[in-house]
């Protein structure tokens, strides 16, 4: 799995100037001479991630703080499982306790979330993409995780494939000039064009569309999609894609599920970090 990008030091640095400020008075009351360790667990079931995340926390508060993992990226554990253990400066690890823990259990639940609907369509063909729809500031964690669950990003922003929206046709004139302008300003690119129903699906096949897009198509108007395409574009099903539906959607035939509870609809997974009794 590819590394996350440098853009993780600057994520983490934001992300400590907002709880530390100034500084952690509450530590400071503890000498700052004193070592502790600590140790995480899980207290749920769960898909790990977010370790890269977690160690650039303690590692911008200390060099001496050392962290040992017992699980991988993508891992899936049980309740009361051990994750890693920590030893260090006990200020350091005190101060990074909240900010590391925000970013193993945010990152761990879009995993966890990726995982399922990768596992429910397991078998089909039919791969499961994530959206734009992350928590801001948090774009490349958060689709790092969906492919530590087993998904597959979608594009990572407005500037690295073309995604022709109902707007944009709007704007545009029609699918048909809208992709035109699309493969004269960026022919490097792909181009994607979302449809919403069977005769502007024509048109953005004719059109050369890379990628169509069926929002909100019930399946057996996806499967009609499917028949029409004949293999010419890829396919991809959009629009409120609950997990207990995907298997039936991925059954149509299409190529990808976009979906935007893996990043959206998220529940932190519930995590621990305990401190060893000092003697």
């Amino acid at each position: 799995m590819a590394e996350p990008s440098a853009e993780l030091t600057e994520t983490v640095s934001r992300a400590l100037a907002e709880d530390v400020g100034r500084g952690d008075v509450t530590a400071a009351l503890v000498p700052e001479s004193r070592h502790s360790r600590a140790t995480v667990l899980s207290r749920e079931r769960a898909v790990i991630c977010g370790a890269p995340w977690f160690d650039a926390v303690f590692r911008q508060l200390s060099a001496q703080v050392t962290i040992e993992w017992q699980v991988q990226e993508g891992e899936q554990v049980d309740p009361k499982q051990v994750l890693c253990t920590l030893a260090g400066p006990t200020r350091a690890l005190l101060t990074g306790e909240r900010t590391a823990l925000n970013f193993l259990q945010t990152l761990s639940a879009t995993a966890t979330a990726a995982r399922a609907y990768a596992d429910a369509v397991r078998g089909t063909g039919a791969q499961i993409l994530d959206t734009r729809k992350t928590l801001p500031g948090l774009r490349e964690a958060q689709k790092y995780a969906t492919r530590c669950g087993g998904c597959r990003n979608h594009r990572m922003g407005l500037y690295d494939a073309i995604l022709i929206k109902e707007n944009h046709i709007e704007a545009s004139g029609s699918v048909t000039a809208a992709v035109g302008a699309a493969r004269r300003q960026a022919p490097n690119l792909p181009v994607e064009v979302e449809v919403e129903g069977l005769e502007q699906l024509q048109e953005a096949l004719d059109a050369g569309t890379d990628i169509v897009l069926l929002d909100n198509f019930p399946p057996p108007l996806m499967r009609r999609a499917v028949e029409l395409n004949d293999g010419r574009a890829k396919l991809e099903a959009s629009g409120g894609v609950t997990l207990a539906e995907i298997r039936e959607i991925a059954a149509t035939g299409v190529d990808y599920i976009s979906v935007g509870a893996l990043t959206k609809h998220i529940k932190a997974i519930d995590l621990s970090m305990r401190f060893e009794k000092h003697g």
